[in-house]
C-alpha cells in the first residue's frame, strides 16, 4: 500500500473527471497529477532527501492536497501543522520532528520568517499564498511553472508516510508516526462501509487534522471530487454546500450546532447533500434530531478514532442514528470495528472484559501506529502486547457495538479539538502567583466541553482572572486556554496526593453557578 496509488489510479481510469474545485476553478485528475509530481520535482530541486519532514502551516486550499501527495512522491515525511497553535507550539514541533522545509501561505508567511528564524532543522522556506512571494522565500507557482514533473519515488508499505502532531498528557505535544499502510488500511475500511459514493466531497475541517485527512483519501480512492473552503464559517459552508452541489463532508458536533442556529439569510437548494460524517466529540442527541430536521433526507454517520489510529477506530451507519430506529439501542454508541479493525474492553492487567463491563478501548490491526516520534516510553506504554491502549474508557455490547462512557487521561473535547488538562495546568503554574491548579471540562452547549481551571494562588499573591488569560494565550494555542477559572483555597487530593477531578466536576454536572469569572482572588 502506498498513498500516491490513489493519485495513478485517478490517472489511469478517469483522467479528465474533475479532481478538485474551488472558488469556481476546477482541475481534473490529470492535471492535478501533474502539478503534484512538479511539486515533488520542486522539493527535490532546492534540497529534499529521503524521510526529510516537509511541515505546511496554512489554511485548507488545493495546495494542501497537492502537498499530501508531492511529500510522499518525492520520498519525504508529511508534517502538517496545527494552525491554531501558538509559535511556541509550532516551534516544538518543527524541532522535535527535525522538519527541513516549510510551506506558508499569506496568513501565517509572517510567523512563518520567525520559525524559519529560530528553528534549528529548517533550511527552506516556500510560499503557497496568494500575490508574490515575500523575500527570502521560494514561490511555489512561480516554481512550479519552470520544473518539470519528476517520477514517483513510490514509497510503500511500513515507510513513514508522516509524523501528525497530537497534544499530550505531558504538556508537549506528540508526533504520531503513520506509515504508507496505516493510513491506507484506515481509508480503504471507510470506504468499504460504502460511506462515501460517487460525488463531491467538502474540505471544512482542517485539512491539516487527520480526521480530514482520513476522508480526504477516501475521496481519492473513489475517484470523487474535492471542494475546499478555506476554513470553517456556517455561511460559508451552506453557500459551498449549494455552489458546489457537495453530497458529503466531515463536520465536528460543534459545527454542527452552528449551522442548525445559523439564520436563514434566505433559501438554499441542498438536495445535493447526502452524508454528514460526524466525530470527535459526542453529539448530543437533541442535536441530532435538530440536524435530521434542517438537513432532511441527509446521513448522519458517526465514527470513533484518533490520531494513532489513522484515524479510524469504528463506524456506526446512518440506520442507527434514524429515528425510526431508536428501538435498536444503538444511536449512543460510536458503532463497530471498522474493517480489518481489532477492538476489545480490557481492564487493567490487560485481560478481557466480558461485553457489557467497562475498561480500557485496546485496537490493533494495519491502522495502528508505528510509534511516537523520539518517545520510546511513551510508544511502550501505548503499544503492549500488540495492542494500542486508547486511554478512552467504553464497554461493547453483544453485537459489536462499542459505547463511550468515560476518557482516561482528562482530555477534555471542546469544539471537536483534543485539549489535554495537563497542558493547559503546565501553563497555568509557570505563572509566578499560581501554588496549584487542576483543569477539566466542564458542560457547554455550544463547545460540547468547555475548558474550566480551578486555581489556587500562592498565599498574599493577587491575581485576575484576565492576567491568567493574556498569560495562558503567550504559551498556548487560545482553544486550549481556559474559558472560565475559579480561584480555591484548596484542591481535594486524594490519600496518594493527586487532585481528586472528579470531586471538582460534580457540581457543574449539577447544574450548580460558577463563581464570577472575572472575580479577582486575594491571599
Amino acid at each position: 500500500m502506498y498513498l500516491t496509488q490513489f493519485v495513478h489510479r485517478g490517472l489511469r481510469l478517469y483522467p479528465e473527471r474533475t479532481a478538485v474545485r474551488v472558488a469556481g476553478r476546477e482541475r481534473s485528475f490529470r492535471e492535478l497529477a501533474d502539478r503534484i509530481a512538479r511539486l515533488a520535482a520542486v522539493l527535490r530541486g532546492i534540497g529534499l532527501r529521503d524521510d526529510d519532514r516537509v511541515a505546511m502551516l496554512a489554511h485548507n486550499s488545493e495546495r494542501q492536497l497537492e502537498y499530501q501527495m508531492a511529500v510522499p512522491w518525492c520520498g519525504g515525511v508529511l508534517n502538517p501543522c496545527n494552525t491554531r497553535w501558538s509559535e511556541p507550539e509550532l516551534l516544538y514541533a518543527l524541532d522535535d520532528s527535525e522538519s527541513t522545509m516549510l510551506l506558508v501561505d499569506e496568513t501565517f508567511a509572517t510567523m512563518g520568517a520567525r520559525l524559519h528564524s529560530r528553528a534549528r532543522t529548517l533550511r527552506e522556506l516556500i510560499y503557497c499564498g496568494a500575490g508574490p512571494a515575500p523575500a527570502g522565500m521560494h514561490d511555489y507557482e512561480a516554481l512550479l511553472a519552470r520544473t518539470p514533473p519528476q517520477a514517483d519515488q513510490v514509497r510503500r508499505a511500513h515507510d513513514l508516510a508522516g509524523v501528525f502532531y497530537t497534544g499530550g498528557t505531558t504538556g508537549f505535544p506528540k508526533g504520531v508516526m503513520l506509515s504508507h499502510t496505516n493510513l491506507c488500511s484506515s481509508a480503504l475500511a471507510l470506504l468499504s462501509e460504502g460511506v462515501f459514493p460517487q460525488g463531491t466531497y467538502l474540505h471544512a475541517a482542517p485539512m491539516f487534522h487527520l480526521a480530514d485527512f482520513g476522508m480526504g483519501l477516501v475521496q481519492w480512492a473513489a475517484g470523487n471530487t474535492h471542494a475546499i473552503i478555506p476554513g470553517f464559517n456556517p455561511a460559508g459552508v451552506l453557500d459551498a454546500f449549494e455552489r458546489e452541489r457537495v453530497t458529503h463532508t466531515l463536520l465536528v458536533p460543534t459545527m454542527i450546532q452552528m449551522l442548525v442556529d445559523h439564520p436563514a439569510d434566505r433559501a438554499r437548494d441542498l438536495s445535493s447533500l447526502r452524508t454528514i460524517v460526524y466525530g470527535a466529540s459526542p453529539m448530543p442527541d437533541r442535536l441530532l434530531e435538530r440536524a435530521m430536521a434542517a438537513f432532511p433526507g441527509v446521513d448522519f454517520v458517526q465514527a470513533y478514532g484518533m490520531t494513532e489510529l489513522a484515524p479510524l477506530g469504528t463506524i456506526s451507519p446512518a440506520l442507527y442514528q434514524r429515528p425510526e430506529n431508536r428501538h435498536l439501542g444503538k444511536r449512543g454508541s460510536v458503532g463497530r470495528a471498522g474493517v480489518c479493525v481489532e477492538l476489545r474492553i480490557v481492564d487493567s492487567a490487560d485481560s478481557e472484559l466480558p461485553r457489557g463491563e467497562v475498561g480500557e478501548i485496546a485496537a490493533r490491526g494495519a491502522n495502528v501506529m508505528r510509534g511516537y516520534w523520539n518517545k520510546p516510553q511513551a510508544t511502550a506504554d501505548a503499544l503492549r502486547n500488540g495492542w494500542l491502549h486508547t486511554g478512552d474508557l467504553g464497554y461493547m455490547d453483544e453485537d459489536g457495538f462499542v459505547f463511550l462512557v468515560d476518557r482516561a487521561k482528562d482530555m477534555i473535547i471542546s469544539g471537536g479539538e483534543n485539549v489535554y488538562s495537563a497542558e493547559v495546568e503546565n501553563a497555568l503554574m509557570q505563572h509566578q502567583t499560581v501554588a496549584a491548579c487542576a483543569v477539566i471540562g466542564i458542560p457547554s452547549e455550544r463547545w460540547g466541553e468547555s475548558v474550566h481551571a480551578c486555581v489556587m494562588p500562592r498565599p498574599g499573591a493577587q491575581v485576575s482572572t484576565e492576567e491568567l488569560l493574556v498569560h495562558c494565550h503567550g504559551l498556548i494555542a487560545g482553544y486550549k486556554c481556559p474559558r472560565s477559572i475559579e480561584f480555591v483555597d484548596s484542591l481535594p487530593l486524594s490519600g496518594a496526593g493527586k487532585v481528586l477531578k472528579a470531586k471538582l466536576r460534580e457540581r457543574y454536572l449539577r447544574d450548580e453557578p460558577l463563581r464570577p469569572p472575572g472575580a479577582t482572588h486575594t491571599s
